[in-house]
């Protein structure tokens, strides 16, 4: 089985509405490759390890969270970008991005899967286009402490995580926000949140944790946004008749 390259980013754009988003660079087909597609690989950045992988496993598309293009960044076709846009090109792979439209999908998006795999139920949106979730435990319980929430995300990605901020009490409300969304902090502390869980921590949140009285539990860049394109992908893939596989470069930032 196999699709064109144009119903393939139909069937991505009806799903995630990149049209909904102000966002940081394009999201959809970033380079064109081949015409018809069989075979979609996920990751999460469009790295030269997970070209040359894609490339390995004989894919005719890679979708991807993190994209080559991001505004204001240098737009001169050298060292590692020339030597990525060389492999797609030489290849004929067709590279799709999706920045916030992924991060934000109700049930396939990065927020939604980190949730979900945490054993989290989110019931409201915050934040700057409402990229943040904010809920608790699915079952309607609660956690004892931010040390037992920081440890069962730890667990959870198997990774280390930072946490900073202890609240007294038991911590009832969650809110997260996947990757570098530490400057979500605030809004997430007058949303109600007991704890914030992100990928990021940044100088300032870790003063304001201690201070408010909230945890801040940071677990990676990466582990907190390796979710979203392989679900998504998975979906369209099934969709559209086509094969999928995912492919996560391991990344401890």
């Amino acid at each position: 089985m196999s699709t064109t390259r144009q119903d393939l980013l139909q069937a991505f754009d009806t799903l995630l509405q990149p049209a909904r988003f102000k966002d940081y660079g394009p999201n959809g087909l970033q380079v064109e490759g081949r015409v018809q597609i069989g075979k979609i690989v996920s990751g999460v950045t469009a790295s030269r390890a997970l070209i040359e992988a894609a490339i390995a496993e004989q894919a005719d598309a890679l979708f991807v969270h993190h994209g080559l293009f991001w505004r204001g960044q240098d737009g001169r076709v050298t060292g590692w970008m020339k030597q990525r846009l060389a492999l797609l090109l030489a290849h004929d792979i067709n590279l799709f991005a999706y920045h916030l439209p992924l991060d934000a999908h109700p049930e396939l998006g990065n927020n939604a899967q980190l949730g979900a795999r945490l054993g989290l139920q989110a019931t409201a949106r915050f934040g700057e286009q409402d990229l943040g979730f904010l809920g608790g435990r699915a079952d309607g319980g609660s956690f004892a402490s931010a040390e037992a929430l920081a440890g069962h995300v730890k667990n959870v990605v198997n990774r280390p995580v930072i946490q900073e901020g202890s609240p007294h009490g038991a911590i009832k409300t969650i809110a997260w926000c996947s990757g570098g969304a530490q400057g979500y902090f605030e809004a997430a502390i007058a949303a109600g949140a007991d704890a914030f869980i992100t990928g990021e921590i940044s100088e300032p949140q870790a003063h304001c944790a201690r201070e408010m009285g909230v945890a801040f539990i940071a677990c990676g860049h990466h582990a907190s946004e390796r979710y979203g394109a392989p679900a998504v992908a998975a979906q369209v893939a099934a969709q559209l008749g086509l094969t999928h596989q995912f492919i996560d470069i391991d990344n401890p930032a």
